[in-house]
């Protein structure tokens, strides 16, 4: 006649004084970590949070645009869906932004009243900073606040900001639109200068592409120092109102500069580092495409600086981005 066994006679378990079973000796791997790091490269595993090669990298990153855009059009779809006029807001915002900076510096004050066309001008670098001001913001923000999507998922980290700045560009689209619609209407208000659709036009979505890519390359290097340092992201809107009033977004620097109570050889330095920095060129751009201000004549060089400029800051801030993929997650 047989005893029935217990579970933990079954699993092996030796039942302990007063019935308690103590744990089973621990198990013991069957192979060495030098056969299982074999076994991993045999089937293509690799460890995650490990910096990959930079070619790898890229090839990683190119293979995963499909991802890249559903992600940028999914946040640029839930951005603004839970209010009540919806993708809407992604027109009027700028919209209102420009208009209170009419108000106050083209009317009120008559910062601008000197130009042919002062509405044109604050409405074309209230749009156009926003976008790069957006894309700083929005990529500072693209690793440190996505910790728990960057922890149970394992992609390129790239993917965040590229995807960021291009769902701001997704709604930027349809405000460029508004915005030359403002810039022709502002035409027929008495006193302002009349806007005409030329075929300089033609050349505004190479300025905003080349704006686009140098965006990206804000982003890269924005997510990294945030990522690393996060007190970095309380000084960012102070530093972006700095630039906003530094490159000529709302009033033109020449007429300023000239006013200034330095010698000319300071003058010319400091005029031609306002004017050539990258948010005055990429300002200098979308204008010259848009308006027919004898202050922003057409030039070859500004078109040579953009490019430059996008190229250089993508380029920096891909390759710093990269140099800290195996921290992005982890800090």
């Amino acid at each position: 006649m047989t005893t029935p066994t217990t579970d933990a006679t079954a699993a092996g378990v030796r039942p302990a004084r007063g019935g308690t079973p103590e744990p089973p000796p621990p198990l013991a791997p069957d192979t060495t970590s030098a056969e299982r790091l074999a076994m991993a490269e045999q089937y293509g595993l690799r460890p995650l949070n490990v910096r990959p090669p930079l070619g790898e990298y890229i090839r990683d990153l190119m293979g995963r645009w499909s991802f890249i855009r559903v992600l940028a059009t999914s946040t640029a779809y839930a951005r603004n869906q839970t209010n009540y006029l919806g993708q809407l807001w992604a027109v009027l915002n700028p919209i209102l932004n420009a208009a209170v900076y009419v108000l106050i510096f083209g009317i009120l004050l008559g910062v601008t009243r000197d130009m042919g066309n002062s509405i044109a001008f604050i409405v074309v670098g209230v749009f156009t900073y926003r976008f790069i001001e957006s894309s700083v913001t929005g990529g500072a923000k693209s690793i440190s606040g996505k910790t728990q999507l960057l922890r149970s998922l394992h992609f390129p980290r790239a993917v965040m900001p590229i995807s960021t700045v291009l769902s701001l560009l997704a709604t930027l689209i349809p405000a460029l639109a508004v915005m030359c619609v403002m810039v022709l209407l502002s035409g027929y208000i008495p006193g302002y200068q009349t806007m005409k659709v030329t075929w300089w036009w033609l050349l505004l979505p190479a300025a905003v592409v080349l704006l686009w890519i140098f965006n990206t390359g804000l982003a890269f290097m924005m997510a990294r120092a945030v990522a690393t340092t996060p007190d970095l992201d309380n000084i960012i809107g102070f530093v972006m109102r700095v630039v906003m009033y530094g490159s000529g977004v709302i009033f033109p620097l020449a007429g300023y500069i000239e006013r200034m109570g330095v010698s000319d050889t300071v003058k010319g330095i400091l005029g031609a580092v306002l004017e050539h920095q990258p948010v005055a060129v990429y300002l200098y751009l979308v204008r010259s495409c848009l308006t027919q201000e004898e202050s922003i004549p057409q030039s070859g060089l500004m078109w040579a600086l953009g490019a430059v400029w996008a190229v250089l800051f993508f380029v920096i801030g891909f390759v710093v981005f990269w140099r800290g993929e195996e921290r992005y997650g982890r800090d």
